[in-house]
């Protein structure tokens, strides 16, 4: 028992371990539509669009989640833009902001005299530097996150399968996606301080995507992949503090290797039903 009290006894450490809960819980439930609705490659690129306007809100020394938020939203406005204006496809223009946001943000990083320290926060998180403040912040975005899925679940759900249909039931499509978007952009402007720009998306994605391998229904691989999420977090903090390994990382790997452990079991399961069959 003492080994896995250990890691929580400080109160640095205490508030890392809510503060991952906090993220975790976020990412998990915003992490489900993103992957049902095959949104994996626009949740990457947000993440490394907010690193610019982070890196900003550093060199001119004002709040972080501000300048994250100014980022994403000039992505976001970005890939409209290109999609809409050209015959390209939408892919097109998160590969080009992709690209273009995360090396302005270094570019932007680099100005500063504490360039490499600056950097590896940003990118990495340091998730046993939570404040309260943070907390109080992610708690905020948690009962957003909650609010908004149940009063538009189901404007989410047939926008997820069928955007057509949405259109048809009068479910406003384009009002949906944009609260979508919203949240998809809260959960990681709210959860880079934890886990970081590059590291969060293992928390958006991983857990969410486990899950949707081993449930069917929506609510169910929500509330699994909360649970996944949260595994991952406390067990990342057991991990780092006796490894001695970085504990975002280890945080971020622990839902990746949960999913390709879950999918060999399952396709393993599968030939051996085919093959009894």
């Amino acid at each position: 028992m003492e080994w896995l009290l250990a890691p929580f006894e400080l109160g640095f450490q205490q508030r890392a371990l809510v503060g991952g809960i906090l993220a975790a819980l976020t990412l998990a439930i915003v992490g489900t539509w993103v992957v049902i609705r095959g949104m994996t490659f626009l949740g990457d690129a947000l993440v490394h669009g907010v690193i610019p306007g982070i890196a900003l809100a550093v060199l001119f020394d004002f709040n972080l989640l501000v300048g994250a938020v100014i980022a994403a939203v000039v992505m976001i406005l970005g890939i409209n833009m290109v999609h809409r204006q050209t015959a390209f496809a939408e892919d097109t223009g998160i590969g080009l902001l992709f690209v273009g946001m995360l090396g302005l943000g270094v570019i932007m990083i680099s100005r500063l005299s504490s360039y490499a320290g600056s950097l590896a926060n940003i990118l990495f998180g340091d998730v046993l530097g939570v404040t309260t403040s943070d907390i109080l912040v992610m708690t905020a975005i948690v009962v957003i996150t909650i609010l908004a899925t149940v009063i538009l679940y189901r404007a989410f759900l047939v926008l997820s399968f069928n955007e057509a249909k949405a259109k048809l039931l009068g479910l406003r499509p384009r009002v949906a996606n944009v609260a979508m978007l919203t949240l998809i952009t809260l959960s990681i402007v709210g959860s880079f301080q934890t886990v970081g720009t590059l590291l969060v998306f293992g928390l958006l994605v991983g857990p969410a995507a486990t899950a949707a391998l081993i449930a069917r229904r929506v609510p169910m691989i929500m509330g699994l992949a909360c649970l996944i999420g949260v595994f991952s977090v406390v067990s990342g903090l057991i991990v780092s503090y006796h490894a001695g390994t970085a504990g975002s990382a280890t945080m971020a790997v622990i839902p990746v290797v949960g999913f390709f452990v879950v999918l060999t079991v399952k396709t393993v399961l599968e030939r051996r039903q085919v093959a009894a069959a």
